[in-house]
């Protein structure tokens, strides 16, 4: 089949590279979001999905806007079989969605209707489900409302984190991917419509997000943390004895009974319980142990 892809976050590499080395479908081009500034120094980086087709040769397009006139001009031009999405950032127009010959496919990191949306792999560690996977859905104008055509499932580790999570549903998408390739040629492809009765959404992590609110239980300010690692970060403020303020990432913490008084660990109570923070890094350092940063910092710094 002629399969275009859209995608641009670094979940969607795996997919891309299996379309690339696939011998049965030809990859026949990627859409993907134009190069942006990043980071302090604002220097211009190509998204995830460009820099994977370097020296590929594959023609590659970064619309600023998929629904624009130019931008349904070349994916027309293409003529694909089949369209296939993931994380692009962009909602895709009708007009997109019928120009597959045979559908426009959409992988989701969630089991749908579960955590709809920009962010399922952080809701379904902060929500403690003990499984996840990738959706392949059929395209809609919807959010993440299209019909199911199959489910992938994985179990989520008692210690996963956004990171980790990441990475196994992304190695798990290009088999969701080749089994509902297959069973389009076959044509014994299902469309299964979603209960939207059990719907969930996910919507997108801003930075403050990550700010813990030590009032929450502190099963749920654990599991952030881990959610929330690499993005969009987990952080307390921290105030020194001259009243100004800085930034403490938590990296690790556990979980430990609300009376527990050890000064020789970095405890924080919470409701329902309290903190002990085992990895963190305060604006302007490194990152270290909490052993390290009490050393160094316990008598000064108290919580904002």
């Amino acid at each position: 089949m002629r399969v275009l892809f859209i995608g641009t976050g670094e979940i969607g590499v795996p997919v891309l590279r299996w379309l690339l080395e696939s011998e049965e479908h030809e990859l026949i081009g990627v859409v993907t979001q134009p190069d942006k500034p990043v980071g302090r120094d604002q220097r211009i980086e190509a998204p995830p999905i460009k820099a994977a087709l370097a020296g590929r040769g594959v023609p590659i397009f970064q619309p600023k806007r998929i629904k624009s006139e130019e931008a349904l001009a070349e994916i027309r031009a293409l003529a694909p079989d089949v369209i296939v999405v993931m994380a692009y950032g962009q909602i895709l127009p009708r007009a997109v969605l019928e120009i597959p010959r045979i559908a426009c496919l959409n992988l989701h990191a969630s089991l749908l209707p579960r955590h709809r949306g920009a962010a399922p792999i952080q809701a379904a560690i902060v929500m403690g489900d003990r499984e996840t996977g990738i959706s392949v859905m059929y395209m809609d104008e919807g959010l993440d409302t299209g019909d199911v055509l199959l489910q992938t499932r994985i179990e989520i580790a008692p210690d996963e984190t956004g990171s980790s999570l990441h990475d196994r549903l992304a190695e798990t998408a290009p088999v969701a991917l080749k089994e509902a390739f297959a069973q389009l040629q076959a044509g014994t492809a299902p469309r299964i419509p979603q209960d939207s009765s059990g719907a969930t959404y996910a919507p997108k992590l801003e930075r403050e997000n990550g700010r813990i609110d030590w009032s929450e239980p502190a099963r749920l300010i654990e599991s952030k943390i881990r959610a929330f690692d690499p993005w969009p970060g987990a952080f307390t403020i921290l105030r020194d004895e001259t009243g100004g303020e800085r930034k403490l990432k938590v990296y690790r913490a556990s979980v430990v009974p609300a009376e527990s008084n050890d000064p020789a660990k970095l405890l924080i109570a919470a409701k329902d319980g309290a903190l002990r923070l085992e990895e963190v890094q305060l604006e302007g350092k490194r990152r270290m142990s909490a052993a390290e940063f009490l050393r160094g910092y316990n008598a000064r710094l108290r919580l904002a």
